[in-house]
């Protein structure tokens, strides 16, 4: 099968004239947010505006072309992916504004946007996913217990913003990971004149939120243009409370390597869908809600603190610097381990029993659920091959 990078070769001579706007095009803008345009991309909406060539002429100018590592999770595919776009039809002259990026520390936030001039009087605004930096990764963990978290609540700032700025455009909202979350959380929030002008909303695999943000009025203004996206044994679409009309698509990657858009299977101008998650899938849904169903807010911030505090012991800033120095730094993870008040070493160590055990659980119901289909289908055939056989 093929994905979105052979999407480009097949359909990257097609004008968005010729062929509109779809949903793959939309992961490819959510990807292509993970790039830093610093010093590329204006910020100010009001200045010019560079096209998708030209910031990738710029980008690899500053970088070179050789092989460039994106961090530990992110998909370096995604460079690639920049120079496959700057050089077809379809997205060469697509015009790049309002970059913003922003790492802060204090306020435990990782926040990047984009926006892309489409056409006349068409946006998407690409809001990053998590990156390399275990703050981002923090803040992901907040959502369990916190809402907002400050790059929600900054998403939220940003799409207003876009929209005040081009006050005569329709809107699309998009991105993958913890981006589909900043753009499900910013277009249920925004003010209803803005909701007015949105078209789609994407999620790529983007975590869910606390359950009172859906089925507010807010939300059921816009919940129909939301569009969720999840792979077929999904893991991060599937935490916390989330739509529940998603579509799922198939991977060729297996359990949380199916987080990466790259794997997602794609057949002409869409993904390849199936009819419901897989096996996969189902097990992370039923454990997840089953763990979070039996740990307070309280209980779940102070694992994510602790947690969090273990892996910052040794100075380390990215999952990148975990990774470089990985036998040094897990002395230095079991020794911040030990270093933890009684009351932190407590509750890491029982959320994790917990969450093992809830795991266990989901796994025997889902096989249960198996045996039961294998045993049905089973009597089915035999029925089949003997229609006729004494009962």
């Amino acid at each position: 099968m093929a994905n979105i990078l052979d999407y480009l070769d097949w359909r990257g001579d097609l004008s968005l004239t010729a062929a509109p706007f779809n949903e793959v095009d939309n992961l490819i803008l959510a990807e292509l947010s993970f790039i830093d345009y610093s010093g590329i991309v204006p910020e100010m909406a009001g200045r010019q505006a560079v096209t998708i060539a030209e910031a990738a002429q710029r980008y690899f100018a500053r970088h070179g072309t050789e092989q460039i590592d994106m961090g530990v999770l992110v998909p370096d595919a995604i460079v690639q992916l920049l120079k496959k776009a700057a050089k077809c039809r379809r997205f060469s002259e697509m015009r790049l504004v309002s970059y913003v990026s922003e790492t802060d520390l204090a306020r435990q936030m990782q926040f990047a946007a984009l926006t892309v001039e489409l056409a006349p009087k068409l946006l998407y605004v690409a809001f990053r996913g998590t990156d390399d930096t275990l703050v981002g990764w923090k803040e992901d963990f907040n959502m369990s217990f916190l809402s907002p978290v400050p790059g929600q609540t900054e998403a939220k700032r940003y799409l207003e913003r876009v929209a005040r700025h081009f006050p005569s455009c329709r809107l699309m909202v998009g991105g993958h990971s913890k981006g589909g979350n900043f753009a499900v959380y910013a277009a249920i929030h925004a003010k209803e004149s803005v909701q007015k002008r949105i078209l789609a909303v994407y999620n790529n695999d983007g975590p869910g939120f606390e359950g009172e943000v859906l089925g507010t009025v807010e939300h059921q203004r816009i919940s129909d243009r939301i569009r969720t996206i999840v792979p077929e044994n999904d893991v991060v679409g599937m935490m916390m409370c989330h739509e529940e009309r998603y579509s799922v698509v198939r991977s060729d990657q297996s359990g949380f390597l199916q987080h990466d858009g790259f794997s997602w299977q794609v057949l002409g101008d869409s993904f390849v869908h199936l009819s419901e998650i897989g096996f996969g899938g189902r097990l992370v849904d039923e454990t997840l809600k089953a763990f979070a169903a039996k740990l307070t807010r309280e209980e779940r911030e102070r694992f994510v603190d602790a947690l969090y505090e273990i892996l910052t012991a040794g100075d380390a800033k990215t999952l990148s610097d975990l990774q470089k120095g990985k036998w040094k730094m897990a002395g230095t993870l079991i020794k911040s381990g030990y270093e933890l008040d009684e009351e932190s070493r407590r509750m890491v160590s029982y959320t994790l029993r917990l969450l093992f055990r809830e795991g266990v659980k989901s796994l025997r119901h889902e096989l249960k659920i198996e045996e039961k289909w294998e045993r049905l289908l089973e009597e089915r055939r035999m029925n089949l091959v003997h229609p006729f056989k004494d009962k």
